[in-house]
């Protein structure tokens, strides 16, 4: 019987079941519970008690870092590991998260690896001490560092500032960078007709998209082919910029097509189901549609 108790926090129902799926496959000790915002996670963390919170940033009715200093405040909670998984990955929340006291910060989408690895640096030794730990994908998790995994050495005598927790957990690197500021002008040429430029994150890398049709429900985009390309229910996070300020929206890769007949195109349509519940991000992507 499982030992090590999760509790997993996401208002949208396929990001949970990504980090559930994630956890068993390399993690069979650990047991798996959800709530579907802080307030839910709130009542459940009073009634019983757990080993690890893996819970989003944007929420409903109470978010991540609320959650966060609730758990810190609370004497059973006060040391429990805290991973924020959230498509918040801008320095300044980094920073605002290690402040009240997070034990790790994944940025949305990631990949099992990432997710992996965070996991094993919080749990550390009391994943080894569980009775059910034999399967190889955990000890595959405990063989890549945490420096590694992190993009940031570990190791250091003095306790590092709340700047340098914030480069470690989020693992940020000058390629990642890079591809951030990557432009595909060509694409909006090429198709006319936009409705603005969005980005587009996944867990290997990030594209600047023309967006050529948006719902409540999904967005259509065309991007340059890059080397390194989404695959079909892959996860990504979609950036919307609307008057200074950005809507994270989570979703999955549903649709990938060519934009020529042909082999060698040079552009990609991708279509992208959105997964959030939160109203917030609702009303948020309403306005931005208004605009065209």
């Amino acid at each position: 019987m499982a030992n090590i108790k999760a509790l997993v926090v996401d208002d949208a129902s396929f990001v949970r079941d990504l980090v559930k799926r994630t956890v068993r496959n390399s993690f069979p000790s650990i047991d798996m519970e959800e709530a579907v915002n802080g307030k839910k996670a709130q009542i459940m963390m009073e009634r019983g008690a757990f080993d690890l919170i893996l819970c989003d940033w944007e929420m409903p009715e109470m978010s991540g870092l609320e959650l966060l200093r609730w758990a810190r405040q609370n004497d059973s909670y006060k040391k429990t590991p805290f991973i924020m998984i959230t498509s918040r990955g801008d320095r300044d929340h980094v920073m605002e998260a290690v402040k009240e006291g997070v034990s790790g910060y994944l940025g949305k989408p990631f990949s099992p690896e990432q997710l992996s690895g965070r996991i094993v640096k919080a749990l550390g030794s009391k994943l080894k001490k569980s009775a059910q730990v034999q399967s190889s994908p955990l000890q595959d998790a405990f063989k890549h560092s945490a420096s590694v995994l992190t993009g940031a050495p570990v190791a250091a005598k003095a306790p590092p500032s709340a700047s340098q927790s914030a480069s470690l957990l989020t693992g940020s690197t000058p390629g990642m960078d890079q591809a951030k500021k990557a432009a595909s002008k060509k694409a909006g040429v090429a198709q006319g007709g936009s409705k603005g430029v969005a980005e587009v994150r996944f867990a290997g890398s990030t594209i600047k998209c023309v967006i050529k049709a948006i719902s409540l429900t999904e967005i259509k985009v065309i991007a340059k082919r890059e080397e390194q390309f989404p695959g079909i229910l892959e996860s990504a996070v979609v950036d919307l910029e609307l008057e200074g300020e950005v809507a994270r929206l989570n979703g999955y890769v549903h649709q990938l097509q060519a934009v020529d007949k042909r082999m060698d195109t040079d552009f990609v349509s991708i279509i992208i189901r959105f997964v959030d519940e939160d109203p917030q991000k609702m009303e948020h992507l309403s306005k931005y549609m208004a605009k065209f």
